[in-house]
Order: C-alpha cells, then structure tokens, then sequence
C-alpha cells in the first residue's frame, strides 16, 4: 500500500489518447494522434478502464467539493459524508495505481494529476483532524503530503505554461508546512519554507501574476511564526532540540489514594483568536496554536504510525476518544461565536465540561451605570468586519448603550447550567471576574494579566505570557528571565524538578480547606487539572519576580482561590527560588529568606 509512483508519464504517438482538461473527466475528448488507429482498435477493457477512472475521479471532485456546504459544527452531521468522501478516495488511488499503464497511455496520466489525488487525501486526513481532535488523522496527512515531495509528483508542473497548476504547487507547500508546525517538525518546515519561497520567485517571474504579494506575505507570516518561541533549547553541538507540549505520559501529577476530585472529563474546547496584530499563519494566531496543543496527547508512536503510509481507513478509530474535541475559531463574529458556543452546549455529554479559551483584544465600557451589571465591564473584542448590522458604522446614540461587537461576561451566563471552564488571556480579562454561578454548575475562570512590565509586553506580538505559562510553563520562566536559550541537559534536569513542584501544587488544592470545590471538580481530567496546575505556578512565578509590581500584573481567577494554600504558599516560593537557582537568575526574584537579614 501507500503512494506508489508507478511509471512516468509516456508520450505515444500511436496510441489513441483520451485527453481530458485538468481533472475534470466529465467531457472526454477523443483524440486520434495517427489515422492508423480507431477508437475500435482500443481494446475493450482499457477503454473501460478509463472510463471507470472518469467516473471515480468526477466523484471524488463532487464529494469534495460538497465538504465546504457541510456546516462547521455539530458532530453527527457530517461524519457519514465524510466516510463517503474517504471511500470515493481509497477506491480512485487503488484504481489509478492497479491501472497505472493504462491510464498512462490511453489516458495521457500526468503525475502532476496524481500529486493532485494525495494533496486532496492530505487535505481530508487534516479536515478530519480538525473536526475530530485526533492526532493520528495529522500523522496520516504528514505521510501523503511527504510522499508528494519525495516522489516528485509537482515537478513537472513548473514546465507547463499553466499558473493556475503552479498555484495548486504552491497550495500544497502551505498546506504541508502546515501540518509539519502542528506535528512540531520544525527542522522540515524550514527546509520547506525555503523550497516554497524558490517556488514563489520563479512563479512571479514567469508570470506576472497579481498575487505575488499575498504570497510573499504567506512566506512572512510562516518566518514570524517559527521565530516565535522566545527561548530555544540547544545541544551540545547548539543545534536547537525541539520540544513538544502535547500532554505526555507522566506530565500529569496523578491523583492521590483518597483524593476527593470530580468525574468530569474536558469533551469540547472552543480556542477563539482575535488578538489585534499577533504573530499568525493560516488563520491560527500563536496563542491558539499553543493552547490547542496543551489540549491534546502526544500522537502515539509515530513511526509505527507513519509505516503503515496512507492506509486510508478513517474507520479505524483508537478506541477511546484520546482529545477533547476543539473548535478553532480566527476572530470571529458575536454571531459565528455564539452558533459554535451553541453547538457545544448543546452536543456536550453528561458529566462533560465546556473549556473556552479567549485570547482577544479588551472592549472597555465607555460610560458607568449605577448598576453595575454583567454587561457593565466590556469584554473581549469580537470581530466586526463580516457582521452587517444595521446602522452599524453609526455611533452609539448614547453612553447608557453597551459595546456590540463584544464577548461580555453576560453573554456566557445561559451557557453555565452546565460545567464550563473559562480562559480569558486579554487586557480586559477582569470583566470575567464579575460573573455569577447563576445555576450552581461547577465554575471555573482564570483570568490573565492585564498590564504587563514593558520588557514582556514588547513580546507580545510573539503570544502572551500567559498563555506561554499554560502551554509550557519552563518556557514562560525562562522568557520571564530574559534567557534567549537553555541547554538541553539544564531543560531536563529543570523539567523533572518542576514535575515535583506541579506534585506539590496538586497537593496544595486538594488538601485546602478553604479552596471552592469548583476546582477540585475539574481536577479529575487530566487536562484541566494540569492546566490548574501550571495557572497556580504561573501566579505564584510573577508574585516573586522584582519586574512584577503591580496587582494588575498578576493572574487571577474566578472564584478566587486562597492565596495563602497556593499562590503565596511559602513551599511554592521556596520551589521558585530553587528553579531561579538552577536557570542562574535568583537575582530576578525576591527572596524573604535572604531579605530579612
């Protein structure tokens, strides 16, 4: 199984040669390169040959064209087509590779047409990924779009006269370089960053086409992403180690003998976007594509998993649903957030939890009420430009009325009659410090820093601190510190420490007696609950650290948690000092110990 290449493609001038435009086989034209054959000189079988390839290679079009009318939420409805599409799919890349001969002569199979079928496989394994949460769906898209670029399959693409078919060469590197960010092969994405900007200058060269600077920007935003991370990890040799943050096993503090916690598992995540000029590419900004990763195991074994190279069997699901399902949405509307918000809610099962992640710019009130309401604080910004709204350009009438295009505390309170767990990383996070548990369904939300020290907030185009502390908390440390890069030894040792730390914390809230048992309903899942965990450390890390001075630089949380049991915990600080010790940067952090001498 697999891609195989097959043959070259054969030029025969004495054979009858079906030609067809594209992919497209639904008007065959029959062309006779010499007078010495007939269409009745073809043999039957070939001829049906071709025509069974017309038919599956038309169906495989029409079924995935028909994947962009499916609506984006809700789970049931669009499984079944998708295994329709798989199906059409496996029987078109079987059928071109059983007959590769003969679709080479008669049909005149380019490989670029060929290259086209795996590109779509590619893009069906990423869509199911992103529909289901399941990291092997990535490894199966890797191994299609890898073979594409091994093979050879685009090479000949850039000798037609055709820019339309060096658009869909390009597509593909995007495409691919893509799924290589998500599976953390860095050291492929910039190799295949350097192909695709070759590909870009002798595409704008031979053509003088108008979207070579929607192009070039592509090539930048790809560039500014891979440079995000503030901190690299180096070997002995300094090259850089990549690091993953998927959840591993044994990075989770495991449950104590006699721990009194909730049963409730993380089924749906919504991780919106709308921070104004943060580093992006293919509409997921930094912070979502690190808060998607904290938010899902590391892929099993990929190297059994990549052997067994384009199987095609989207049926053979693991038996457990290993991720929480997420839906990633790139600065949406109040409308669009509100039908995918709607979504979860409805299709959450029992005993399940909500987790929204908002990393969006602050709305602030403009004018104050005597009563100060859910909707009296702002929000976070929701996206405007593909909401038409009557009058919108036109300004509020008066200060009593409340900004529109704005997620407010208020516009999640229908949503916590059931479990719901909140993340707010935004200057106007506070405003969710005002909410209500109106039906008394565990509630949970951790807000961020609104104001920053300038040194860290120059950063923020490259993600916010507070959400590099939830994703990868040594990388938040280390950033925090001023350190451009750890050695690879120093990491590990740091690591295992601070897999000590998060045991303590864990610890911390379940022994505290005043703790909201809000959160020790969440900290049965595994994700939650390492989330709590890196939240506890993340405040008590800022509370120490000299550039830290005001309130407002620190996280906080609904409900509060006791400060004295967590983030303020002598233990804790003590631990902090110790990693500080470690990474050689005590100097950064205040140390009672010392101070009172």
């Amino acid at each position: 199984s697999g891609i195989c290449s097959g043959n070259q493609d054969k030029k025969n001038n004495n054979n009858l040669l079906l030609h067809f435009n594209g992919l497209n086989c639904s008007s065959l034209v029959i062309s006779v390169m010499t007078g010495a054959e007939t269409e009745d000189d073809i043999p039957l079988g070939e001829r049906k040959t071709v025509t069974d390839f017309c038919y599956l290679l038309d169906k495989s079009k029409q079924l995935f064209n028909g994947l962009r009318d499916l609506p984006q939420y809700g789970h049931k409805q669009w499984q079944s087509y998708f295994g329709r599409t798989f199906d059409v799919y496996t029987k078109l890349w079987k059928f071109q590779q059983q007959h590769r001969q003969v679709l080479d002569s008669r049909y005149g199979l380019k490989r670029w047409q060929i290259g086209e079928v795996a590109s779509k496989i590619g893009q069906l394994y990423y869509h199911y990924y992103l529909r289901t949460s399941e990291t092997s769906y990535l490894n199966e898209a890797f191994s299609f779009y890898s073979a594409i670029r091994q093979r050879s399959y685009y090479f000949q693409v850039n000798k037609e006269d055709r820019p339309e078919l060096v658009v869909k060469k390009l597509r593909y590197y995007a495409r691919y370089i893509v799924v290589c960010l998500l599976l953390n092969k860095m050291d492929l994405v910039k190799v295949l960053v350097k192909e695709l900007s070759e590909e870009i200058e002798d595409y704008t060269q031979r053509f003088n086409t108008e979207d070579q600077l929607e192009w070039n920007l592509v090539l930048q935003e790809v560039a500014a992403f891979i440079e995000a991370d503030p901190v690299v990890v180096l070997n002995d040799n300094n090259s850089v180690v990549t690091i993953s943050n998927r959840l591993q096993e044994g990075s989770v503090p495991p449950l104590e003998q006699g721990m009194v916690v909730g049963q409730l598992i993380l089924a749906d995540a919504l991780i919106i976007g709308n921070s104004n000029n943060q580093v992006k590419f293919s509409e997921l900004t930094i912070d979502m594509f690190r808060m998607l990763q904290a938010l899902e195991r590391e892929p099993v074994n990929l190297a059994t998993q990549t052997s067994k190279q384009g199987t095609m069997e989207p049926n053979e699901k693991p038996a457990k649903r290993e991720n929480p399902h997420k839906y990633l949405l790139y600065k949406p509307t109040f409308s669009q957030l509100f039908t995918f918000l709607s979504a979860s809610f409805k299709e959450l099962p029992a005993n399940s939890v909500l987790l929204i992640y908002l990393s969006a710019t602050g709305v602030f009130p403009t004018g104050h009420s005597d009563y100060e309401g859910p909707y009296d604080f702002g929000g976070v910004l929701t996206n405007t430009n593909r909401d038409v709204v009557n009058g919108e350009t036109v300004q509020k009438r008066n200060q009593a009325q409340k900004e529109m295009h704005c997620l407010h505390p208020g516009d999640l309170f229908p949503f916590t009659r059931k479990p719901l767990f909140v993340i707010v990383d935004s200057s106007n996070s506070t405003a969710y410090k005002n909410f209500t548990n109106l039906f008394g369904q565990p509630l949970v939300c951790l807000l961020s820093p609104t104001v920053y020290p300038k040194s860290v907030q120059d950063q923020s185009q490259r993600g916010s601190l507070f959400t590099l502390f939830l994703y990868s908390p040594l990388l938040a440390f280390s950033s925090v510190c001023g350190l451009n890069s750890v050695q690879r030894g120093l990491w590990e040792r740091a690591q295992e420490f601070l897999r000590k730390v998060y045991r303590d914390i864990g610890q911390m809230l379940t022994r505290s007696r005043t703790i909201d048992q809000a959160f020790l309903q969440f900290f049965g899942d595994e994700f939650l609950r390492l989330l709590l965990i890196r939240f506890v450390f993340c405040s008590a890390a800022l509370r120490l650290h000299k550039l830290f001075r005001e309130s407002q630089s620190f996280p906080e949380s609904y409900p509060e948690l006791p400060k004295q049991d967590t983030v303020e915990s002598s233990l804790l600080q003590k631990h902090i000092l110790e990693l500080a010790t470690m990474l050689d940067v005590q100097s950064l952090f205040w140390d009672d110990s010392l101070e009172a001498y």
